[in-house]
């Protein structure tokens, strides 16, 4: 069920791994759904682990969990029934670190599972070469629960709920203390923007898709998954070839947290975030919506983030229409900036995109 979160090479190996449980009947995209033998009920369950991200462990700890419970909502579940937390420390820490740094990971994994309605039970702490975390979440579900990822249609409109460029936004940060690395894109980023967009990154990494999870089902998403290790591009394409019907995947528009796109700009080949192949952890929902859906869709994610103190919704970036089960990017794609919470554009309207399909995606 783990699709490569992150941009480690332990992420890409697992990812080729998992795809295997793609094709099997019977199993979710996200998450493996198993049907019960009692009552017409199916279990949802879903792992996901990598290395830390951020600076702060608490918030490394939230990011893992948003990152496990994501697989569930991306099939429209917006309840879990039980969480376990795995976590490996490095034996390179010392025990004072050990001390300060693990009470805080697993506080923020509890917080946010509390926060999404569930609880955590058990799990594993071992000591390893490096640092990992992660996790397990469980929930039995009737069918009309969960949204399997195969029913898109020509017409359907693409949506998706966070912005790009957290791999970017995180390695610039890391950067800032590399003069040479720095010298490559000082010119078109300041330090001080580099700061608010790996803040903006930890806080939208950190973020449930809980929300978004619910408006499925209130706005009739036809399919969904999240994007994490692949890429927008790699999750659009799994998803394009699920689909029961024949469709293919257009995308025109791709929001980016402010100044990533020129900092992938800047350094060649490196991220290759405008081609949709940049890793992303603990990202959005991509959500086939109907097209008269999708415009509501995006509106109330708006305001509903809104009143919890983020600073970004969703977006319209695509249209579904009848092909070989495949996604692309157009040449060359509308670029978003999407400002980072609390910075001065942020507090004006940033609502960039149009959020009539029509007249963005022709």
């Amino acid at each position: 069920t783990d699709r490569g979160d992150g941009p480690g090479k332990a992420g890409d190996q697992g990812s080729e791994f998992a795809c295997l449980f793609v094709f099997i009947p019977g199993i979710g995209m996200d998450s493996c759904v198993t049907p019960l033998r009692h009552g017409g009920l199916s279990l949802v369950q879903t792992t996901d682990f990598f290395y830390p991200l951020v600076e702060d462990p608490y918030m490394m700890g939230r990011i893992a969990c948003a990152n496990v419970l994501s697989d569930l909502y991306a099939m429209g579940i917006t309840e879990c029934d039980n969480m376990l937390m795995l976590l490996s420390l490095s034996q390179k820490m010392n025990e004072k670190d050990r001390e300060r740094v693990t009470p805080l990971m697993i506080k923020g994994f509890r917080d946010a599972a509390e926060e999404g309605g569930t609880s955590v039970t058990g799990g594993q702490t071992v000591i390893n070469p490096w640092i990992i975390v992660g996790g397990v979440a469980s929930v039995v579900c009737q069918p009309n629960e969960f949204i399997m990822p195969d029913g898109a249609v020509p017409g359907d409109v693409l949506v998706l709920t966070k912005p790009l460029g957290t791999r970017v936004a995180v390695n610039a940060h890391q950067w800032l203390d590399q003069p040479e690395k720095w010298n490559r894109i000082k010119l078109v980023v300041t330090k001080e923007e580099v700061k608010e967009a790996y803040y903006e990154a930890m806080f939208s990494m950190a973020t449930l898709n809980r929300t978004a999870a619910s408006l499925m089902h209130k706005y009739q998403a036809h399919a969904a998954t999240d994007v994490t290790g692949f890429g927008l591009l790699g999750h659009a394409n799994n998803l394009a070839e699920q689909q029961k019907n024949e469709v293919a995947f257009v995308i025109h528009n791709l929001p980016i947290i402010a100044k990533m796109s020129a900092i992938s700009k800047a350094c060649g080949n490196l991220f290759n975030l405008l081609q949709g192949r940049s890793a992303e952890t603990s990202g959005g929902l991509l959500v086939c919506l109907p097209r008269e859906q999708a415009a509501k869709f995006c509106s109330e994610m708006k305001s509903l983030n809104s009143a919890q103190g983020a600073s970004n919704g969703a977006w319209i970036i695509g249209i579904v229409e009848k092909g070989d089960r495949r996604a692309r990017i157009i040449d060359k794609p509308r670029i978003i900036e999407v400002p980072a919470r609390g910075s001065q554009a942020a507090n004006q309207d940033n609502s960039t995109a149009n959020p009539d399909p029509s007249s963005n995606l022709a």
